[in-house]
């Protein structure tokens, strides 16, 4: 064809394949076709070790601040980087892979195809220890000093994280327990999981993926804590296994959160796709020690955020907590002076604002007003669940009507 450039032939069966394995297998082509198989790597005596770092795009999840954070990282270990791709990567840098002692595999969904075979071709080992949380950012620097024949000691000394602090604090003990759902690609989904459990006390209790290459990693980790995988690209078929899990939290996809919003659920995105607000022109990783201070950032605020709402509308009667009160050192408490009508013109009566309440529909139960009264007086976060159990309850029992009594002998019920 004569360009001036390379052309590589690609077989991408759009209908049979999603995103994430185009995306492999075209940088498993481009790295193929363009590296320079003939390239030897220079004795290692007397140089820093060369890592080669594979997997980050430009529309990744976050990408561009894990790098940041995996060079931080890096410098700490005394390696040096010989080239990232995809992201910024020209040919010219393609054709020198081979000049790396090993391979960072950040992103497997992108990059573990192509990893395997440098692995084969210039019999370069790869790292696939993924440095999301404390304790995958430990180990990745142990897997790093190792190959890299590195003292880890300064990495492994970084004090920034705070998450272990909070982990062990008196405040956690409101949040430990809290039931999560957890679902985007492979590699967020596990990692996320992993988290969840063993950094901040949550109990996972749901885990999929949309990505089916990665089937048998989230089979895997769905077994270690228990639950049933959920491999699915279909968002009916995750909101459903929402609805049914009733979570305190979702984490997962831009459509997750969705779903969440719309069930009245604490959310936060750990994977993509993502919506433009998850590209924040702030330092956002979620790689390495301060990628772990953004995680219990976005993850438990939101519950934080619930208990805040809750205390408010506990407290919304209180004279100081009304809409009308103003501040308190400017007499918010005096009583407003009464705005007369304008001549001519009849003052409107104020408008009664319905709440909304739990509606039934023929052939379900009924709930009266004291017990509607009583159920708001639950957590928002919780409360979907609790009416839930409330209304499963009646129907076992053969109960028409929830009222108070009802509502108590549920929570009774269930705390058994």
């Amino acid at each position: 064809m004569d360009l001036p450039c390379p052309a590589i032939p690609l077989e991408l069966p759009s209908y049979q394949r999603k995103e994430n394995w185009g995306a492999a297998e075209t940088f498993y082509q481009i790295v193929r076709n363009l590296a320079d198989t003939s390239v030897e790597r220079s004795p290692t005596e007397g140089r820093a070790a060369k890592a080669n770092i594979l997997g980050p795009c430009a529309l990744g999840f976050r990408h561009r601040d894990d790098l940041v954070e995996i060079r931080k990282i890096l410098d700490q270990l005394g390696v040096e980087v010989n080239l990232i791709a995809p992201l910024n990567a020209r040919p010219s840098d393609i054709a020198r892979i081979g000049e790396a002692d090993f391979n960072i595999v950040l992103y497997p969904e992108i990059a573990d195809e192509a990893a395997r075979w440098l692995e084969r071709t210039f019999k370069q080992p790869a790292i696939r220890s993924v440095p999301i949380g404390v304790g995958a950012t430990r180990a990745f620097i142990a897997d790093v000093a190792e190959l890299a024949s590195a003292d880890p000691t300064l990495a492994l000394g970084d004090t920034h994280s705070r998450m272990p602090w909070w982990s062990r604090s008196v405040d956690s003990t409101y949040l430990t327990g809290k039931r999560v759902f957890i679902f985007g690609d492979a590699t967020h989904a596990v990692a996320a999981a992993r988290i969840a459990r063993d950094e901040l006390g949550f109990e996972v209790c749901g885990l999929g993926c949309y990505n089916r290459e990665f089937a048998r990693e989230i089979r895997e980790a769905a077994k270690e804590y228990g639950v049933e995988p959920l491999i699915t690209d279909d968002h009916l078929a995750v909101e459903d296994a929402i609805i049914e899990a009733a979570p305190e939290m979702v984490l997962g996809t831009q459509m997750e959160r969705h779903i969440a919003k719309r069930l009245g659920m604490p959310c936060a995105v750990i994977s993509a796709p993502v919506h433009v607000q998850d590209f924040p022109a702030r330092h956002s990783p979620q790689m390495g020690f301060e990628g772990a201070n953004v995680i219990f950032d976005t993850w438990v605020h939101p519950l934080v955020m619930g208990l805040e709402e809750h205390l408010l509308t506990m407290f919304r009667e209180d004279f100081e907590f009304s809409d009308e009160a103003g501040a308190s050192h400017h007499a918010a408490h005096s009583p407003k002076a009464a705005v007369a009508p304008t001549a001519g013109v009849e003052a409107a009566p104020e408008a009664d604002v319905p709440v909304p309440e739990p509606v039934a529909s023929e052939g379900e139960t009924v709930w009266t007003d004291e017990a509607t009264k009583e159920l708001k007086k639950i957590p928002f976060f919780v409360r979907g669940k609790a009416r839930r159990n409330t209304e499963a309850f009646a129907a076992e029992q053969g109960r028409s009507e929830i009222d108070i009594e009802t509502l108590y002998d549920a929570k009774a019920h269930y705390a058994r």
